[in-house]
Formats: C-alpha cells, sequence, structure tokens
C-alpha cells in the first residue's frame, strides 16, 4: 500500500498530512524522519484507533522543513487550521478559565476566558483546569474583600453595598491605601499564601461567635472549612518563590495518560489530566499535548519538569520556558509524582474506558451487519420540533466512533411556517448538505431521521437529487415512545432490534441526544418569540426599540428590575413611563 509514494519520501524532518477519499485532512503529525514515520504506517499491524485511521486513509502529503523545531510549530498551525478528527482533542471548545485581578483604580475581580496576548495589562492566575474551584475561589474572595462588583460605576448603592460586599465606590471616597491593602492580599492568596486570609476568616468567625451571631459565624466556618480542603491536600512545599509546571505520563496498551501539576508559590495548586488512545509513538503524543497546552496559555512558569525522553531543547526554543529534566532531589520527587498521577488516573479509566469501547464498538458491528454498510463512522441524526406550525426548529447531532462530537451539532431556524413535517425535514436535508457540498465538508457514512417512512422517503429523495449516495434510516417508536424498530433498506423494511443488545443502547442513547438538543433549541425561540410578543402589544415599542430592550435586558423579569432611568437610556422619556407602568402591571 502506498509503496511507490513512500519511496519518494525523504529521510528529512517535516510534517504530513493524512487526507481521506473526500480529500478531508483527518491526522496532521510530526517527525525528525518523514520516510520512517509514514513508512511505519503502512508496512505494520496496528489496533485500536490507528488501525481506524489507516484504514480511512486515500492519499497523504508532506512538508520537508529545516529543523525539528520547525516542524513542531508547523503542526500546532496545522491542527488548528484543520482541526483534523483522528487529532486528540485536548480540551473543549473553551479555552481554560483565568482569575483576573483588573489594574483600574477600583479593582474587580472575574473569571476570563478569551484573552489578546497583546492587551494583557491585568494581574492574571491560571489556567485552571478545574472551572469549579476557579469560580469559588472568585466567590470566597468576592464576599471576604468588598472590591467593586459591578462592571460601570452606577449612580447610587446597590445591593452589594447594603450586604457589606463592595465599599459603594460609586458615591463614597475610599482610601487609596484601603483598596492597595485588599488589591495586594487577593494577589498574595492567589500565588499560594493563604494564611493572612484564614486568620482573618478566624477572626470573623470568632468575632461572630462571642456576639451570639451564630447564622453569621456557620457562613465564616464554611468559608474556612472550603479553603482547609483545598490546601490540606498540599504534599508539595517548596520555597515560596517556586512557580513551576510539572508534567509527566504513563502509556501501555495505545494509550496514554498524561498529567500537568501546577505549583505556584511552593504550593501544588492545581492540576491538568487526560487519557486517550495513542496513534504516533508515547512520546510524540506528550510533546503534542504539551505543545498543544503551551501554545494556548499564557501565563505560564518559567520552568516545566518534564521527563528525559523529549527534546527540550526544541521546547525551550518554541515557547521561550526552560524545560528540565531533574536527577535527583526535591523536584525529582515531584516529577515522581506526576508519573504516579499519571500511572493511577490510567489505571482508574482503563476498566470504564475499555468496556466502553467493547459496547459501542459491538453496537457499530450490528448496526454495519444489519444495514449491510461499509462503514458507520460517521452518523448524523435529525429531529424536528413545532409547536402547532409555530417556532418550526430542527436540530442535528453528530456521532463519531460512536460518540457524540458536539463541535459538528447544528441547529435550524425553520422557514416553513406551516405544520408540515415533511416539509421541515426536506428544508433541513437540503440546507444540511447543500452545505456539505458548497464547503466540502465531511460526508456522514449514515442519515438517521427521527421518523417513520415519510420522513425516510423525503430524506432520500433530497439526498439524491443532491448527487450524494448516503444511506439513510430511521427510528420507529413504539405507543410508549421508546424506541422499537430500525427502518432501513429501498424500499424500507423494518430491522428488529434486540432490546437487550449494545445496538439499542446506542440507538437510544443518538435518540435521545438529537430530541433533547432540538427540544431545547425549541424551548429557547419560543420564550424569545412569546417575549416579543408581549413588547409588541406596547405603544411606542417597535422593531428598533424591542430588539434593543431584548438585546439589553433578554427577560421581562430583567426588565421589571431596571429602575426608568436606566429605560430611559434606550427609550423616550415618555415611552419610558408608559413601559414601565406596563411592567409593574404585568401578570397582576
Amino acid at each position: 500500500m502506498f509503496k511507490e509514494e513512500l519511496s519518494l519520501v525523504p529521510h528529512l524532518p517535516g510534517c504530513y498530512l493524512m487526507r481521506n477519499k473526500d480529500n478531508i485532512v483527518i491526522y496532521v503529525g510530526k517527525s525528525k524522519n518523514l520516510k520512517n514515520r509514514l513508512s511505519s504506517y503502512f508496512q505494520r499491524e496496528h489496533t485500536g484507533k490507528t488501525m481506524m485511521l489507516v484504514r480511512e486513509i486515500d492519499h497523504f502529503e508532506y512538508i520537508v522543513t529545516n529543523t525539528e523545531m520547525e516542524s513542531l510549530l508547523l503542526e500546532i498551525n496545522l491542527i488548528k487550521k484543520y482541526n483534523p478528527k483522528y487529532n486528540i482533542l485536548y480540551r473543549d471548545d473553551k479555552s481554560y478559565p483565568y482569575i483576573e485581578l483588573t489594574s483600574d483604580k477600583v479593582p474587580t475581580l472575574r473569571i476570563i476566558r478569551r484573552i489578546n496576548v497583546k492587551k494583557v495589562k491585568n494581574n492574571l492566575f491560571g489556567p485552571y483546569p478545574n472551572v469549579g474551584a476557579a469560580k469559588k475561589v472568585v466567590e470566597i474572595l468576592n464576599r471576604i474583600y468588598p472590591l467593586r462588583k459591578c462592571k460601570t460605576y452606577e449612580k447610587r448603592e446597590c445591593l452589594y453595598y447594603h450586604i457589606g460586599q463592595c465599599l459603594g465606590y460609586c458615591t463614597h471616597d475610599i482610601e487609596e491605601s484601603r483598596i492597595k491593602e485588599m488589591k495586594s492580599e487577593i494577589i498574595s492568596f492567589l500565588n499560594g499564601n493563604t494564611k493572612v486570609l484564614t486568620d482573618r476568616i478566624t477572626n470573623k468567625m470568632r468575632e461572630y461567635s462571642d456576639k451570639m451571631e451564630y447564622e453569621k459565624a456557620l457562613e465564616y466556618k464554611e468559608l474556612l472549612d472550603y479553603i482547609n480542603i483545598t490546601t490540606e491536600k498540599q504534599k508539595v512545599d517548596l520555597d515560596s518563590s517556586v512557580n513551576i509546571d510539572v508534567a509527566s505520563y504513563y502509556a501501555k496498551d495505545n494509550y496514554i495518560s498524561i498529567q500537568i501539576l501546577f505549583i505556584r508559590g511552593g504550593k501544588l495548586l492545581d492540576r491538568n489530566r487526560n487519557i486517550f488512545p495513542m496513534i504516533d509513538t508515547e512520546e510524540e503524543e506528550f510533546s503534542k499535548y504539551l505543545s498543544d497546552f503551551y501554545s494556548r496559555n499564557i501565563t505560564i512558569p518559567k520552568e516545566v519538569l518534564v521527563p528525559d525522553k523529549i527534546d527540550k531543547e526544541v521546547f525551550e526554543e518554541v515557547f521561550n520556558i526552560k524545560f528540565v529534566t531533574p536527577i535527583k532531589g526535591e523536584k525529582k520527587r515531584i516529577l515522581d509524582l506526576a508519573y504516579d498521577n499519571a500511572r493511577i488516573y490510567y489505571e482508574e479509566q482503563m476498566t470504564y474506558i475499555k468496556r466502553d469501547e467493547d459496547k459501542i464498538t459491538n453496537a457499530l458491528e450490528e448496526l454495519k451487519d444489519k444495514l449491510k454498510l461499509d462503514t458507520v463512522d460517521r452518523i448524523e441524526l435529525f429531529d424536528n420540533s413545532n409547536l402547532f406550525g409555530t417556532f418550526n426548529v430542527s436540530g442535528m447531532v453528530v456521532f463519531v466512533m460512536g460518540k457524540p462530537s458536539k463541535n459538528d451539532y447544528r441547529k435550524f431556524k425553520i422557514t416553513n411556517d406551516k405544520n408540515d413535517d415533511y416539509g421541515t425535514m426536506r428544508e433541513v436535508i437540503y440546507r444540511r448538505y447543500f452545505r456539505v457540498l458548497k464547503d466540502g465538508l465531511e460526508k456522514p457514512n449514515l442519515v438517521i431521521v427521527d421518523g417513520g417512512l415519510g420522513q425516510i422517503n423525503v430524506a432520500r429523495e433530497v439526498i439524491h437529487e443532491l448527487g450524494l449516495d448516503i444511506p439513510v434510516c430511521g427510528l420507529k417508536k413504539d405507543d410508549k415512545h421508546a424506541t422499537n424498530v430500525l427502518l432501513g433498506f429501498d424500499p424500507v423494511v423494518e430491522i428488529p432490534i434486540d432490546k437487550r443488545s449494545d445496538l439499542f443502547l446506542l440507538l437510544t442513547k443518538m435518540q435521545t441526544e438529537v430530541h433533547n438538543f432540538t427540544i431545547s433549541y425549541h424551548k429557547q425561540i419560543r420564550s424569545k418569540g412569546a417575549l416579543s410578543t408581549v413588547l409588541d402589544n406596547i405603544e411606542g415599542i417597535g422593531e428598533v426599540r424591542k430588539k434593543r430592550l431584548l438585546k439589553k435586558y433578554k427577560t421581562i423579569s430583567k426588565m421589571k428590575e431596571a429602575s426608568l432611568e436606566e429605560l430611559e437610556e434606550i427609550l423616550p422619556k415618555e415611552v419610558a413611563v408608559t413601559f414601565k407602568d406596563f411592567l409593574d402591571n404585568y401578570d397582576k
């Protein structure tokens, strides 16, 4: 296979791109020696995910570079550009959050995700892989320290002022020294020094306890308990000036488990971990993970501890970070700790992973056999939702290798305003696969519609009109609205499914996923439409003003909370008065 093409590949560093029969990039990799690496895919037996990749490769191309550093940079950029399905997505579509303490005269403390590296002027802490922990930290600090809570300065004291969580910066002159003190304590805490804050909370707790205000004392005790829980886990206690990351991995049976420990101010604050199947060597997979991680995060330390198996010089050049492999001492102990954590996580997860993968593999094999298809690696499912011909919507979910691919989900607002399920199905199928042809998107191996014979025939007709050859089947429900049989072939026949089989469980999961996705979108559209209808009944509120109100307030309850002065920023005074009067009497 590819014998002639491989004979032309040079023994040089570079990147390679694997493409399928639709010319879509399905994998990007790099190597010090392109010929040896590419040959390894086609001249030996493979298992797992690598086997599925090789099976799908139609042709490949490569780009030669001068150095391995250039190939690493090129690989990072190509993965970002093509987002290949066999390259591991190390995280979700959102970046890891940071905690930001603004550098304003009166600072605010908040969670942020999107960061412009060139415009970073504030104090940033993170990244925090544990989003919940980051939010809890911000919540605690905002309760303890009366920082500014509002986005813009208001004309009067807000609720936070009256409950003691803001000093009323909008209407009061606060001493600069007090603001500076609060800022300094927060920075110290986020750098790992918890003593100042715990002492402060302890004193508050005792103060309220002495006054016999036990409910208040209990609040502070709960805060103290949370901080103690988060800090008692720390087994690492280095010099307080040490800010390092510690990265290691454990690989076995074509899977790799990776751990990155974040040590700030000598304390182990958090970690990032992941486990996934390997396609390249363990060293290459580990290197890819690190390059992806450090290309996305900007508040990174000057030093990262890593095993000796990666090319540290290349990473140092690319990311301007010192990569070190300690041989002895405390740092060696911490690196071993990261390895132990990676191994333990592997052992914990593999039981579940193998069990789930076996079930998915069995289900997909059974589906292929029942429908007489070569592959069902990518399945796209459709469902329609409407309310008596109003707010018509459709949803599409995608399952790749039997697992939901949420980045590929799509919502469709239907232009057809009639209660016509066949017309809706025709519209959504045409829009989806016209876009697939137009943009050269990956085609599914199977389309499943949540419906009967009529919906199947409509979907098939549209797909054939577009010149595509994609099999279509349906999921029929019984009288209790539960998945009963699979509808397939041409002409359509019922294909029974054993309700105890892995296939039945997978199809039920798919059907539930597309139904819930579509229903949630329908509810969203319906609520917006209902609110819009309410606003139509108010004199002086036209399309432009309606859009402004909806953009700012979103819901009736939030509009009710707005003051007359705030409404006058959007509406003329007379209209604002009328609108306010309407809101005050709404639902009475």
